[in-house]
């Protein structure tokens, strides 16, 4: 480096009679000092070391290295740290300042090493070009960590939005939520309110019950059209309902019909909540497990195309044609179909009615699709997808999701995430293999549930199964498409790749042909 450098005129023999280490030096050439300043630009500090600010030079870089070994294990052992940071607004606003900050000292440092490092009698010109490369450096540094402000800013919003001060007639928000607790059972529903229907019905309801230990989970899918679904005893809604809900017609006493007929026709009767649909179906629904459901999670699936086409599409394999559109009530047409094929890449509207599409199929296949159409969300989410399309995606979610978890239990959240990442997930669908949806035993429901969360995890296992193609006939109590129980009889399965292109199936739907739709 010393042969790249020169000390100025009064530190040389003939000048102050001083000269030796700790003296400040330029670079020898022109050529030099754009090397070391981009030098310095990528190591922070070792610009000014280079000049002879040793004490300026180390603070800069021991600064800079305990950044990187902060980034470094963040993004390593540290990333349940990370996470926990990304779901708490003051930290997300600590690290919005401290970025912009540390941008600010970086570019900073590099206009000031450059003008250390630029030798006497640099012709005008040439301190265009460096200058020209401070800026180009400058830019480097700055965009990135502009991107991350942005970034942090969006997330703190889809959680200031998603996960605000809620009321609630079915949670209290306190410390350590989950303390004493050996399970957390969250209500997942799928909501649709799409054109040509009145209000929101629920048509995908499934319970999650985590086991706040092992992480283990086991997930109840429960149908749409099953009915009287009983409430717990003493609670407003018994009273009403003491034989279970029930509605001006059978279609409307259906549970995809208890979110917005319950609260309809007696609004109020549970005191102040700001979704009354969702704590009458989290204490009906957990009554007839027989579980106490600690929160919900309501997804509209009109949205749902908006975060799908924010992903670039979802990818499926699709084993028998999935109508668009269509109305089974009334027997008018689908519009057209999704055919059979591996592989099959869908658009948001697409995706939204393969999820969706329930024309001459059972509820029982559309709920094995939208478990499917998970998974293709899941696997679309790459890193770099979600990180370049972010700040779309947190807004489109705060558009289709509400919830009642308190921002207070998301570090709690982000632990039992962890856990259930590496634990085994069982699922238990009660199709009309297990019970009869219009006159459904619910002791019999409860002692299910009961069995599935008793039993050891690995004495309930199976090997997935492949969903056989569906009729093309729609008949209230034909076998499900969807998982079906293991040959033992035990309603519960290992959740795996229940989703798995079958071509001799998918051939055979091809070879039928396609069925009658308003396309011809």
């Amino acid at each position: 480096m010393s042969a790249d450098l020169e000390a100025p005129p009064n530190s040389r023999p003939g000048g102050d009679g001083h000269s030796g280490p700790g003296r400040r030096r330029t670079a020898r050439t022109f050529g030099s000092a754009l090397g070391l300043t981009v030098l310095g630009a990528v190591v922070p500090g070792t610009g000014f070391l280079a000049t002879g600010r040793r004490v300026l030079g180390a603070l800069t870089l021991v600064l800079f290295l305990l950044l990187v070994g902060g980034a470094v294990y963040l993004a390593t052992a540290g990333r349940r740290t990370a996470v926990q940071l990304a779901v708490d607004t003051s930290s997300l606003l600590w690290v919005i300042g401290g970025v912009a900050l540390v941008g600010l000292l970086w570019v900073a440092v590099i206009a000031a090493g450059y003008r250390m490092l630029a030798p006497r009698g640099t012709r005008p010109l040439q301190h265009v070009v460096g200058s020209l490369l401070v800026v180009l450096l400058a830019a480097a540094v700055a965009l990135p960590a502009v991107a991350v402000v942005r970034l942090a800013d969006a997330q703190r919003g889809l959680i200031n939005g998603v996960f605000a001060e809620h009321r609630s007639a079915t949670v209290q928000d306190k410390p350590n939520p989950f303390a004493g607790k050996d399970r957390v059972n969250v209500l997942l529903l799928g909501g649709d309110s799409g054109p040509g229907r009145e209000g929101l019905r629920t048509d995908t309801v499934i319970v999650a019950s985590i086991d706040t230990n092992t992480g283990d989970t086991t997930l109840f899918s429960l149908p749409r059209n099953l009915e009287n679904l009983p409430f717990p005893p003493g609670s407003p809604m018994a009273q009403y309902y003491p034989d279970g809900f029930e509605g001006s017609s059978e279609s409307e006493g259906l549970l995809n019909a208890v979110y917005r007929n319950g609260p309809a026709a007696h609004p109020g009767i549970l005191g102040p909540t700001d979704d009354e649909g969702a704590d009458w179906l989290k204490l009906g629904v957990g009554q007839a497990l027989g579980l106490h459901l600690d929160y919900f999670v309501l997804v509209n699936l009109e949205g749902f195309s908006r975060l799908v086409d924010a992903l670039g599409g979802i990818t499926v394999n699709v084993n028998y044609w999935v109508p668009i559109n269509g109305d089974p009530g009334t027997g008018e047409l689908p519009d057209d179909y999704i055919a059979p094929g591996p592989d099959q890449h869908l658009d948001g509207y697409h995706a939204l009615q393969f999820a969706r599409g329930r024309f001459g199929l059972t509820d029982y296949d559309r709920m094995a699709r939208q478990r499917c159409t998970i998974n293709a969300i899941i696997d679309a989410a790459d890193p770099v997808t979600v990180l370049s399309k972010y700040q779309q995606l947190a807004q489109t979610t705060q558009d289709i999701v509400s919830t009642d978890i308190p921002q207070s239990a998301l570090s709690d959240f982000v632990d039992l995430g962890f856990l259930v990442k590496d634990a085994q997930v069982r699922s238990v669908v009660f199709d009309n293999t297990l019970i009869n949806p219009a006159y459904p035993d619910y002791d019999q429901i409860r002692s299910i549930t009961a069995q599935a969360l008793s039993a050891p995890a690995a004495s309930s296992t199976s090997p997935p199964s492949t969903s056989p193609a569906p009729s093309t006939t729609a008949t209230p109590t034909s076998p499900s498409a969807g998982e079906a129980p293991p040959p033992s009889g035990s309603p519960v399965t290992d959740v795996g790749d229940a989703c798995a292109y079958d071509p001799a199936k998918a051939q055979a739907e091809l070879t039928q042909g396609k069925p009658p739709s308003k396309a011809g």
